[in-house]
């Protein structure tokens, strides 16, 4: 008995040494696999970093970008990544305009150590300041210092609150110099058009004169159809694509700029001067002008001069509808609408929610207008007005946010 416990032991014994010397010899045929596998793993997450970074860095660009613009802090590890110095520069150039040649008074933001930066043209919207306003100039300033070198050309007209054809002139002919200076091997420039000049923007990008300088256009706050956002002005309604009504009480600032756009209509030829004088320095949010303005009116003057300032006026709304009807076909020269279609350049629309100078139903129209591939992204934001940063944005208005300007940056980059 003694024997076969022994023999059976032995037996055992010899079948885990065998098992033990299998496990071994798969050991050692398996690592290398496994160095393999591992390598290609490392390898993987590597490429999948690399091809991501742009989107990463892109995003983090717009994080930069927004904080700088609501005066927030950067963090400074994004700051580290995506941050740098700026230099500006005042100077002018010439175009060609209607008249022969015209200076245009402009301001270059350069990022530092970066002279063959992409380029992107930045257009003010109907403001007495210009280029010279502050938002404009901090928005042109952060968006440099993510590593873009903004352009901003001054549109005169728009300067003194008229929308005309003349800008869309100036528009076409300084994203064509600036796409000869900055326009890397494309030849070409984004454009951002702020409040009326985004929408100026989109038809200066569909004429075929200008067509081939744009690379994109990012339009902010801007208009679809200057008629429908004039009857606005007066009715305080803008319908939607989709029938519905967005119902909202017009800014006076609206009124008061179709009323000093058209001023001679409002007024007889006498009252013209003096009465547009008070409405330059109301505009221009000068009270002192205003009221030094105001010192030359006779009686009948001030009284017109306070009921053009009076949007809620039966008289005043019945004269803006009247002049909006003799003024319908140059208010189409001014507007995408019927253009986007057949554009062929890719669009980022970008709009305040509660906007009551330009109705966010304009954005609607636009979207609902442009080729699904040409429509690259539209956002309409509850933490936008008109074109400032208002509301705290909750977190997913945040992100969405960055999100389009992300896109903005990786469209920029792309040179």
């Amino acid at each position: 008995m003694r024997r076969v416990a022994q023999s059976g032991a032995q037996g055992r014994a010899r079948g885990v040494r065998r098992i033990a010397a299998a496990v071994r010899r798969a050991r050692a045929a398996v690592a290398p696999r496994r160095k393999t596998f591992y390598g290609l793993l490392a390898a993987g997450v590597v490429v999948f970093g690399l091809a991501a970074w742009p989107f990463v860095r892109a995003h983090l660009q717009a994080v930069a970008l927004l904080d700088q613009v609501a005066g927030t802090p950067v963090p400074r590890a994004i700051a580290r990544l995506v941050t740098g110095p700026v230099t500006t520069r005042d100077f002018s150039f010439a175009i060609e305009a209607a008249k022969g040649q015209q200076q245009v008074r402009a301001r270059l933001y350069l990022p530092v150590g970066r002279p063959d930066a992409p380029g992107m043209v930045i257009f003010h919207g109907v403001h007495h300041l210009g280029i010279d306003e502050p938002r404009l100039m901090g928005f042109a300033a952060a968006m440099a210092s993510c590593g873009i070198r903004v352009l901003t050309p001054e549109l005169p007209d728009i300067k003194d609150y008229h929308v005309g054809e003349a800008s869309v002139r100036t528009i076409g002919e300084s994203a064509k110099w600036f796409a000869g200076q900055a326009g890397g091997k494309s030849g070409q420039v984004g454009v951002m058009g702020l409040s009326f000049a985004g929408g100026l923007a989109l038809v200066a990008a569909a004429d075929p004169m200008y067509h081939p300088y744009f690379r994109f256009v990012v339009a902010v706050g801007s208009q679809d159809s200057m008629d429908r956002v004039s009857r606005y002005y007066w009715t305080g309604r803008d319908v939607r694509p989709d029938g519905t009504v967005e119902v909202l009480p017009a800014h006076d600032y609206g009124p008061l700029v179709l009323e000093y756009e058209y001023v001679e209509e409002f007024l007889p030829a006498e009252d013209v001067g003096p009465v547009r004088a008070v409405l330059r320095a109301h505009l221009y949010e000068d009270k002192k002008a205003e009221a030094d303005a105001s010192l030359g009116l006779n009686e009948v003057q001030k009284r017109e001069a306070l009921e053009l300032m009076d949007a809620t006026s039966a008289s005043t709304r019945a004269r803006i509808a009247a002049v909006i009807g003799q003024h319908t076909s140059e208010m189409d020269g001014l507007s995408p609408h019927g253009r986007l279609r057949t554009l062929n350049t890719p669009v980022y629309l970008l709009h305040g929610e509660a906007d009551n100078i330009i109705p966010s139903a304009e954005t609607l129209w636009m979207a609902s207008e442009l080729q699904s591939e040409d429509l690259k992204a539209m956002l309409v934001s509850p933490v936008l007005s008109h074109i400032d940063l208002e509301a705290k944005p909750g977190a997913m208005d945040e992100w969405r946010l960055v999100h389009f300007f992300g896109l903005i940056m990786q469209a920029a980059e792309k040179n």
